[in-house]
């Protein structure tokens, strides 16, 4: 299969939300992920990121630098990090302590990925202490945040992490891209609003990029949706369950665990919830090797991006497995990629 020399050079990454699927206990899907990112550095993955939501029946990572440390524990090579932690819920002390912990552990294999997304319902907000408004104080959490690494702040320090350098990564929402170009922060981006929003925020980040002293030049990660299967109709079934989990989510406020395609056939929607449903199905690069590569070239030349970090969930864990295992051997130049056991 012919690849471009841009794709090739490339990184290709993970994104693991620890998918809880139906009847599957909680803790289960947590030794999961951690045997995931044991395969990914495996497969020849570059970084392995886990996520943080919280009281989501759906999603089993709630706590994602105490899951971050358990795969680094288990792996000895792969970058290992968050996609990511959700500052406003939490004190830039706190976080910069627990990512200083991280890094003293595993030196050189820790990544800080931060978003600015506070709980999902008011429920939840409150029970973290937390308000909608807590998000606009963004700027200010995150200065204060990279102040504890660099030199402590108003005689406050974040022992063990003051002088560790740890690469912070910005996820993008809303005004994202233009705050990572502010602080010269590398860039994490999806195109939640559609391609072109992507590529023009992209543009204006590289366009206004100022270099401080975490980050010298820009940095894009772009964040996409990757299934392998051996045709385009498999791949295709195999995002049901998550397409089916976002219309749940959006009409009865409730993110619920993974079911089967075969049940998906068999459940009731309504009309709102078919929308949402079949506009879940959308944007996502999957089929087989020869579809899926010349798709990701064409993101890769169209975005310039210097990393993809590939997301995917699934009810069939084998299944979801084996299409990261394709991927890893279609992709990363000499990567064993051995089969799965």
């Amino acid at each position: 299969m012919h690849m471009t020399s841009a794709l090739r050079a490339t990184r290709l990454s993970i994104l693991d939300r620890s998918r809880v699927r139906d009847g599957q206990p909680h803790p289960e899907a947590l030794r999961e992920t951690v045997e995931f990112g044991r395969l990914a550095q495996e497969w020849g993955y570059h970084r392995f990121w886990v996520s943080e939501h919280h009281s989501v029946p759906g999603v089993a990572g709630s706590a994602p630098t105490v899951l971050a440390a358990a795969i680094a524990g288990a792996t000895d090579r792969i970058r290992v990090g968050t996609g990511g932690v959700m500052l406003p819920n939490h004190q830039p002390l706190v976080v910069a302590e627990q990512f200083g912990t991280l890094e003293a552990l595993y030196p050189g294999r820790i990544d800080m990925g931060l978003g600015r997304s506070v709980g999902f319902t008011d429920g939840v907000r409150r029970a973290l202490g937390r308000g909608k408004d807590d998000a606009e104080d963004f700027d200010a959490q995150l200065t204060e945040l990279l102040e504890y690494f660099a030199r402590g702040r108003n005689g406050v320090h974040a022992w063990p992490a003051e002088g560790l350098r740890v690469p912070a990564y910005l996820l993008a929402t809303g005004s994202g891209a233009q705050r990572a170009a502010r602080f010269g922060l590398p860039l994490v981006i999806a195109a939640v609003s559609g391609e072109d929003a992507m590529i023009e925020a992209i543009g204006n980040y590289r366009r206004d990029f100022h270099a401080t002293e975490w980050g010298s030049a820009p940095y894009v990660i772009v964040s996409a949706s990757v299934v392998i299967a051996d045709t385009v109709e498999q791949a295709h079934r195999l995002l049901l369950p998550e397409a089916w989990s976002a219309a749940y989510s959006r009409t009865r406020g409730e993110f619920p665990a993974l079911i089967s395609p075969d049940r998906i056939d068999r459940e009731p929607m309504t009309e709102r919830q078919r929308r949402i449903f079949e506009d879940s199905l959308r944007g996502h690069i999957h089929g087989p090797e020869s579809t899926v590569i010349p798709a990701l070239e064409s993101l890769v030349t169209h975005t310039g991006a210097d990393e993809i970090l590939v997301h995917t969930s699934t009810f069939d864990r084998t299944a979801r497995l084996e299409s990261h295992r394709r991927l890893a051997a279609a992709v990363l130049a000499g990567a064993a990629a051995p089969a799965l056991a």
